[in-house]
């Protein structure tokens, strides 16, 4: 994967070729597709795919103090002496 400095310096000269030899109709167009594909090497996620990820991560770290939690328990009752 390329890293984000290269792909946007591959960017700016694709669009610094196509300013020099395209008419103005077709700069915008030919730019926009340029973008969107420098923007899909980036490998981004949409905000959705984001807040659902931390809503996981969320859930996940209350699930995981639960268990710690428990651990802790069931290794001081093994640490009590027997009666």
């Amino acid at each position: 994967m390329k890293q984000p400095s290269d792909v946007f310096n591959d960017l700016q000269s694709r669009v610094s070729d196509l300013l020099k030899n395209s008419p103005a109709k077709d700069v915008e167009r030919n730019v926009k597709a340029m973008l969107s594909q420098g923007f899909s090497k980036l490998d981004l996620v949409t905000r959705e795919e984001f807040d659902t990820q931390a809503h996981v991560l969320a859930r996940t770290r209350v699930r995981l103090e639960e268990l710690e939690k428990r651990v802790a328990e069931l290794e001081q009752k093994l640490a009590a002496p027997q009666a």
